[in-house]
């Protein structure tokens, strides 16, 4: 019962994260109609204030909230994995991520939304008889996050998977059915308070492009390098940037976080606003066929994620590499001179997913669910595939990667914000 009461919870919280995000980007969109200089002000000052929250009150919100539930999950977390499993941490992460989007920033709510689900869950840890206590509290850690998943995208059998390629290394906890039952659980609860919906509709894709063809080739080989550098280039920048901007980082965060904003505001003035919030509206009207987005959105729209990211504010990117691929696939479709670019925005989604995450499994199940694009499986599994084999060519694995890196810093210190010199 408090297993169930946990994962119910978690769907409840996924639904009124997804809300509250949403009215923060309708908020945003009303101070673009009053005047289209908005986020010159609002983006760096934002940033300023959300970074200094995050650093003074909610250290451990910043960043997607992927890597600390994959570090909270290890044997030898210690106080820093305990920090990241606080409840003030989580909700300093909704607040302050709402806030963001608010803001202008380009970031997610849906890898923020793993780290909810594994704190609420981690929560009833206390109370449940279990005799492994070690092991018990890793199984519900586990299923707390892929519940998030499974409630974030409306996509049950993509938590199942996310818990298996990318939070668990464990062959028991993958077989756990404390996992599947707050996976269906927590998406149940959702569901109820929703409705029964696909995250991106169900785009209309005519039945000879779903079949495998020298074009999806061509764009998992391109997004997967793609999703391999940006991933390479998010890792080198969180570790050291050149010269005064890393010194700006270490000693000014406050100030470094206002200059981010300065970028992000430059970019979404540059494309028409187009790169602020999570991309979710950007990358539906590609895959309804009624909006042609230019050519410079993908790499802008990866440019601002990268840009919000570094700044400190809680920042998924699970939403912004989807409408990042989203715009790839539609450039690719464009420069091969295919009549629909719909097909390709799809497996570019799968294609940059994988290159970032280096999870072909959950790329591949989560935008065939959230597309419901199933007779694409083929295409989408031979994208998924080769996009991950490339990306292994350029970068090490981004979530697993920034979660070692909480082992090596001092627990009163995040690596972004840390001070010691790596």
């Amino acid at each position: 019962m408090l297993l169930w009461g946990a994962a119910a919870m978690v769907g409840v919280a996924a639904v009124a994260f997804a809300k509250l995000a949403d009215l923060a980007q309708f908020g945003l969109r009303r101070l673009l109609t009053v005047s289209a200089w908005w986020p010159w002000l609002l983006t760096p000052l934002g940033f300023a204030g959300i970074a200094w929250l995050t650093s003074r009150y909610f250290r451990g919100a910043e960043g997607s909230g992927i890597p600390q539930t994959i570090f909270a999950l290890r044997a030898n977390a210690g106080e820093q994995g305990r920090l990241f499993l606080q409840p003030k941490v989580v909700i300093g992460r909704v607040v302050l991520a709402a806030l963001g989007l608010l803001c202008g920033g380009s970031i997610g709510r849906e890898g923020p939304t793993v780290h909810v689900g594994a704190v609420i869950v981690h929560g009833v840890w206390r109370w449940v008889p279990h005799g492994r206590v070690e092991a018990q509290r890793r199984a519900l850690v586990l299923a707390g996050g892929a519940a998030g998943v499974a409630a974030a995208f409306n996509t049950p059998l993509a938590g199942i998977v996310f818990a298996i390629e990318e939070l668990s290394r464990s062959f028991e906890e993958r077989a756990s059915g404390t996992t599947l039952t707050a996976v269906i659980l927590a998406g149940v609860v959702a569901i109820a308070m929703v409705g029964d919906y696909t995250y991106f509709g169900q785009p209309t894709v005519a039945s000879e492009l779903r079949a495998f063809t020298p074009g999806v080739l061509v764009v998992a080989i391109a997004c997967g390098l793609a999703g391999g550098f940006v991933s390479r280039i998010t890792l080198a920048t969180t570790r050291r940037l050149p010269g005064v901007l890393q010194w700006l980082r270490v000693e000014r965060p406050v100030l470094f976080a206002a200059l981010c904003g300065v970028g992000v505001a430059l970019l979404g003035a540059l494309c028409g606003g187009l790169t602020f919030g999570t991309g979710y509206a950007e990358a539906r009207s590609i895959l309804e066929a009624n909006a042609h987005l230019p050519a410079s959105y993908a790499p802008a729209r990866a440019a601002a994620t990268l840009l919000s990211y570094l700044s400190g504010i809680p920042a998924g990117l699970l939403a912004p590499s989807l409408s990042v691929g989203a715009g790839f696939g539609q450039f690719l479709a464009d420069a091969l001179g295919q009549g629909s670019a719909v097909p390709f925005a799809i497996l570019g989604m799968c294609g940059y997913l994988a290159g970032i995450t280096q999870a072909p499994l959950t790329s591949l199940v989560i935008v065939m669910e959230m597309t419901a694009q199933h007779a694409m499986v083929l295409p989408l599994m031979v994208t998924a595939a080769l996009a991950t084999a490339l990306s292994k060519l350029v970068s090490p694995p981004l979530y697993q990667t920034l979660a070692d890196r909480y082992g090596a810093a001092p627990p009163s210190r995040t690596p972004e914000l840390s001070r010691v010199s790596e």
